[in-house]
């Protein structure tokens, strides 16, 4: 299992060996907060098949097309790579 290494949210995790079996893996218990929040969901929603959809996608195409995936070749580029990612899915 893979988890963010900043993440505040599920940054809490615990490895249990009391509870390993005949094998060497070992169960993993991660915490994940949960906060009560009121979301308008009207202003998340994209009517299907709308002009705003179009757009979104058209956006979203554009700003992937900017990224170089072939160049990925060491952990700092990937890396990278899923800042670019993150700063793009961030902005929409």
């Amino acid at each position: 299992m893979f988890l963010y290494s900043i993440s505040e949210e599920l940054n809490h995790y615990f490895i249990l060996p009391d509870l390993q079996g005949p094998s060497d893996h070992t169960p993993l218990s991660v915490h994940i907060i949960i906060k009560k929040e009121f979301i308008l969901e009207e202003k998340l929603a994209i009517i299907k098949n709308s002009e705003e959809e179009k757009a979104f996608i058209n956006n979203l195409i554009t700003r992937l097309e900017n990224i170089d995936i072939i160049s990925i070749h060491d952990q700092e580029t990937l890396e990278e790579t899923i800042r670019k990612l993150t700063s793009i899915t961030e902005k929409l």
